[in-house]
């Protein structure tokens, strides 16, 4: 079963709910999509009869602003317990520590953040919503010289995306404070059959502009990145998944490889691959297969049939947030036309209402790996080379 809610639903997703006969959740989100007529729609009775008679019932949601249905609809059941390990990420460290000692956190409430003391913390360290959402009010503190100046830049950036997302997506009271955990960024999406094996679908690897960049802006994938992480990523998911036994359940993962190639998780988001529904929809572009159907359908992908005419090609995904320095009400238009025209073979735009997000769309890019240009002159614009006056 699909539950659909804000705030964005791909067309992509939509055709695969009806293309292959997914149920969808009648909920008011989804009745406002206009849904193809062959969609199967579940009640609220139907969907927890579903779930509580099957076993092996699985569920995707496209959106963490699910987990309140969920939690009001399926409390006898072992998901809510499942979700809420991931989704408070001082929970995810409890969970985590046994494989993960080193990690240093710490969890803080928003109204303490003045009288609290980082004498004890290390040098380096990161703070951000305990519940949180696409990169909203995450801080890399660098030195303890800076902690005055970003605590007040994050009191402001929680007051105003509070108002966006419900307390289940992001939590705008609760803190988290970590270790920086340095090293090569990946994100990726993955499910657990049941008999509790993981399955990875695709693996990115982030792109940051600067060592300060904590933004979502560049991710991108190719024949080398899947092939050297595929191993120990998915070593790394059947460690985790065995100390709840995760089974039938889907999830978006990140994750950091240091210097010595040492893997330490940042978070996972559960019930769900990439926010936006991103990820996952570049999935077919790259590799070829659908990776909603893959989880519902127990689908394993054959890596050395996929990538073996992949050799020098590389796909991106394209973070369109708004770091121009306007407000939206200050923008009158968006030349998405002349950003396409940065990339040698763009494959899809996704237009979103900046006035609504702070984003103005998604781009879905393939290149050589030689013109990785185009990809870091994105990833070092502040964008507004392409507001119209």
């Amino acid at each position: 079963m699909i539950i659909l809610e804000k705030p964005y639903v791909s067309n992509y997703l939509k055709e695969t709910a009806a293309k292959f006969k997914f149920p969808v959740l009648a909920n008011t989100y989804s009745e406002q999509l206009n849904l193809d007529a062959k969609t199967i729609f579940f009640t609220d009775q139907e969907a927890v009869r579903f779930y509580t008679a099957n076993k092996n019932a699985r569920i995707y949601t496209n959106s963490e602003n699910a987990i309140p249905w969920i939690a009001s609809h399926l409390p006898e059941s072992d998901l809510p317990k499942k979700i809420n390990w991931f989704k408070d990420k001082v929970a995810f460290r409890q969970l985590t520590q046994k494989l993960f000692p080193e990690v240093f956190y710490q969890a803080l409430l928003l109204k303490d953040i003045d009288s609290i003391s980082i004498a004890d913390f290390p040098k380096s360290f990161v703070i951000k919503p305990a519940i949180g959402f696409f990169s909203l009010a995450v801080y890399h503190v660098h030195t303890h010289s800076e902690w005055p100046k970003i605590k007040e830049k994050l009191k402001n950036e929680i007051e105003k995306a509070g108002r966006l997302f419900p307390a289940e997506v992001l939590n705008s009271t609760a803190l988290i404070i970590e270790g920086y955990i340095s090293g090569v960024e990946f994100a990726f999406d993955a499910y657990y059959d049941e008999n509790g094996q993981a399955t990875i679908l695709n693996i990115l690897k982030h792109e940051f502009a600067s060592s300060d960049d904590v933004s979502d802006r560049v991710y991108s994938t190719s024949k080398e990145v899947m092939q050297t992480y595929l191993p120990p990523f998915t070593d790394f998911l059947n460690a985790m998944g065995n100390l709840i036994d995760l089974r039938n359940f889907p999830l978006h993962v990140e994750v950091r490889i240091d210097e010595n190639g040492k893997l330490v998780p940042i978070e996972v988001n559960p019930l769900r691959f990439g926010g936006f529904c991103t990820t996952a929809d570049l999935t077919p572009y790259a590799w070829g297969f659908n990776p909603y159907a893959a989880f519902f359908q127990n689908h394993k992908p054959d890596w050395n049939q996929i990538l073996k005419d992949k050799a020098g090609k590389l796909f991106g995904l394209i973070v369109l947030d708004n770091s121009t320095g306007f407000a939206a009400d200050e923008i009158k238009a968006f030349d998405y036309e002349k950003l396409l025209s940065r990339f040698e073979k763009p494959l899809e735009l996704r237009k979103l209402d900046y006035h609504e997000y702070p984003l103005f769309g998604f781009v879905f890019t393939e290149t050589r790996e030689e013109n990785t240009t185009e990809l870091q002159t994105i990833l070092q614009s502040d964008l507004k080379e392409f507001i119209l006056d």
